[in-house]
């Protein structure tokens, strides 16, 4: 029983140090995979012939009620909602790119946590959808929401990892010399 006990700390040990750049590498891979394409895309359809022109889903996305409102009319957003949807937006390109190469990680993995607050916040008040609740059975909104988040966490509490842009800028440790 003790071999067994050995081999598996061993074997564990092992995993335990790879985590420190196994970990932020594999966060941010699985992120890409997850949610790179999913915010360019939805970024994608907020934009209607330039980078300061929101389109008309936007307005609906973003604000539901005053764009039924007014039949979805972007001649009819205030400054306050189209400076909205065009940072919102932004960010959707931005946030996820930073991620994707490691650089200022920490930072665009907060950014990207306050972006799914703020979108959850609008598909439960604006657009009626059902948040859930954890610990039940049904996936709702709530335990996709939290899982992102998360994925997210993993990265601002780690950083970004070996292989990023973040790494190649960081100061290197000073080594004494004997």
């Amino acid at each position: 029983m003790s071999s067994l006990f050995s081999l598996h700390h061993a074997f564990f040990s092992r995993l335990d140090r790879a985590g420190d750049w196994l970990v932020p590498t594999l966060a941010r891979i699985v992120f890409a995979a997850v949610l790179l394409i999913y915010y360019w895309n939805s970024a994608g359809l907020k934009l209607d012939g330039g980078l300061f022109s929101p389109s008309a889903g936007a307005f609906g996305q973003i604000f539901p009620k005053a764009a039924e409102e007014v039949l979805y009319d972007v001649s009819q957003l205030s400054f306050f909602q189209t400076i909205v949807i065009l940072l919102g937006t932004w960010a959707e390109y931005v946030l996820p790119a930073l991620i994707l190469v490691g650089f200022l990680t920490r930072l665009a993995a907060l950014g990207t946590i306050g972006f799914i607050i703020v979108q959850t916040l609008v598909d439960v008040t604006g657009h009626g959808v059902a948040l859930g609740s954890l610990f039940d059975a049904a996936q709702g909104l709530i335990d996709q929401r939290t899982m992102w988040i998360f994925l997210l966490l993993v990265l601002v509490i780690k950083g970004a990892g070996p292989l990023s842009v973040d790494r190649l800028l960081s100061p290197k440790p000073n080594t004494v010399h004997a």
